[in-house]
């Protein structure tokens, strides 16, 4: 957020703050919970921060360093830096504040950070939060503690999917918007649900055999085919829009999808999903799809569940009675492109 003129030690919204906190430690139960979201602080000089704390959320502030006071909170479990203006100097000391080794969720996102911070104090870290910085190596996870749970490093310079082995316990990975071109050293992550990968410049789908994950996104990468899903048996949303897909193969084995978006692909036909049975949602718009013929065999196993269905901007859509062969075929459809059927 923009800074306001004048604001930071002695504005009126930090003494508010001050304020809001000293009335409730005189006249309720000890303060677990400290909310500073939007008041544009500079410090902290001016705010109370009761010895009780749980959760300090400091979203969307103008900090630029980490008041010391916040290191002696022996039962902080949940801090929240995002939307700051902190960088690699002004985190440091948390790596030394024995105090709050406790914490299980930590968040750095959108400030201005250029590597990994150092997080190994924290064994129990469950969801670490690092996106929207200027980060160009994973280089440092490798201390992060193998507890964690959730991991976020989406828009930032990564090049390589490195020092992720030890998380077995990892059930979120979020790389988006990166430079990654390979998919790898993901082995040993075989608790992952969800695996996003968005906007980065993979080419070919590698996914080590992990067979509990549920939803992966691969959208706008340069992906040519689909092929490489095939273990991930209980996938239930694939997200592959905005690549070079030229065929759909490969997704006979995922009995549990769900969702399927190829949407903005150079697609000419819709097979090879016959075995299908659960699917509802269907993006196919945008691709190169001549006509609905055979439509109603390749998607026979869904066409019962099928409630979405996007075939626009396909020379497809533009056939007589497209709209009405759609909901002929599929009984229980519920929109059609961007029309809500009623």
């Amino acid at each position: 957020m923009a800074s306001r003129e004048g604001e930071g030690a002695g504005d009126p919204q930090a003494a508010a703050a001050s304020g809001e906190a000293e009335d409730r430690m005189e006249t309720e139960e000890p303060m677990l919970c400290l909310d500073l979201t939007s008041y544009q602080l500079h410090d902290l000089s001016e705010v109370e921060i009761p010895p009780t704390l749980e959760e300090v959320d400091l979203t969307a502030n103008r900090l630029s360093s980490v008041d010391p006071r916040i290191g002696r909170l022996a039962g902080l479990r949940k801090l929240s830096f995002r939307q700051n203006l902190l960088d690699d100097d002004a985190v440091a000391p948390l790596s030394s504040w024995d105090a709050i080794a406790g914490l299980q969720e930590l968040v750095f996102r959108d400030n201005k950070l250029t590597r990994i911070p150092d997080a190994s104090i924290f064994k129990g870290l469950l969801i670490f939060d690092v996106s929207f910085n200027e980060i160009s190596s994973l280089t440092g996870l490798s201390k992060v503690s193998s507890t964690l749970k959730e991991l976020y490093v989406s828009k930032n310079e990564v090049a390589k999917m490195e020092e992720l082995e030890h998380f077995c316990a990892l059930e979120i990975l979020e790389l988006g918007s990166n430079r990654l071109r390979v998919m790898e050293n993901l082995e040993t992550l075989t608790n992952l649900q969800e695996l996003w990968l968005g906007r980065n410049r993979i080419r070919t789908v590698n996914l080590c055999g992990l067979k509990l994950i549920k939803k992966i996104s691969l959208q706008s990468n340069r992906l040519t085919s689909m092929d490489g899903f095939q273990q991930c048996v209980a996938l239930e949303e694939l997200y592959l829009s905005h690549n070079g897909i030229q065929k759909m193969e490969g997704l006979s084995t995922l009995q549990n999808l769900r969702v399927l978006d190829v949407s903005s692909n150079k697609l000419t036909a819709i097979e090879n999903i016959e075995t299908l049975t659960r699917l509802e949602d269907l993006w196919l718009n945008d691709n190169q799809i001549p006509s609905l013929e055979g439509i109603e065999a390749t998607l026979a196993g869904s066409r019962e569940k099928l409630t979405t269905i996007y075939l626009e901007r396909n020379p497809c859509a533009k056939t007589p009675n497209y709209s009405s062969t759609l909901k002929k075929i599929f009984p229980n459809l519920e929109q059609i492109d961007s029309d809500i059927i009623s």
